[in-house]
């Protein structure tokens, strides 16, 4: 048991000393930052919904494929971080309305127009968040540092350990809670604006 845990040491001093090895190869990868075509669908559920209220779910995506490059090194390679290319925005909204407002309604329509309003805010999330998306990947783009492989085989598991290292980085997680924050605020204001008079007049012709 003591002799296994000599040889695991040595092991890991041996990473470790190559590790240092890898830092002048070190890259400052190059960031490409897209946002998704969205779509919508409006759909009216058989489960009775919210008469006066419809309902938006949003779909955010953040998807990141990042290029290792690898340098052979005495007695193995380093593998760093070369390039990021970057998805974030929302991919699709899905628009529920209760069924008993027929479509074409003066109701439906006055629904479908308060949840646009609330879509329009989402996307006005990632308009003014762009630029601290992008910073926050910058960020955490640079801190990734080169990973040493003893084997060629080994490639891929460093590849995704750097993605790891890069998509758990703190700027990233900050980045995605203000976002959060912002669809919060952004969706209460949608809501605090409309005073639903456009639904109310539809009550009252009896155009329901």
């Amino acid at each position: 048991m003591i002799r296994t845990i000599l040889i695991f040491s040595v092991v890991c001093m041996t990473i470790a000393a190559h590790a240092d090895d890898c830092l002048p190869y070190k890259l400052t990868p190059h960031i490409t930052l897209d946002a998704p075509q969205w779509t919508k669908e409006v759909v009216q559920p058989l489960a009775p919904m919210d008469l006066l209220h419809g309902n938006v779910v949003a779909t955010l995506v953040d998807n990141y494929e990042i290029v290792g490059d690898v340098t052979p090194i005495e007695d193995g390679y380093c593998v760093a971080l070369k390039n990021v290319a970057a998805t974030v925005g929302y991919e699709n909204f899905l628009v529920q309305i209760d069924s008993r407002h027929k479509p074409d309604t003066c109701s439906y329509n006055a629904i479908l127009a308060h949840e646009d309003e609330h879509i329009r805010a989402y996307l006005s999330v990632m308009d003014d968040l762009r630029a601290d998306v992008k910073n926050s990947i910058y960020s955490a783009a640079a801190s990734v540092m080169p990973v040493f492989v003893p084997m060629e085989s080994d490639i891929n598991d460093a590849i995704d350990t750097l993605h790891q290292k890069f998509v758990s980085h703190p700027d990233l997680i900050l980045a995605r809670q203000k976002i959060k924050a912002a669809e919060e605020i952004r969706n209460k204001s949608v809501d605090t604006h409309d005073d639903g008079s456009g639904l109310r007049a539809c009550f009252i012709h009896n155009n329901f």
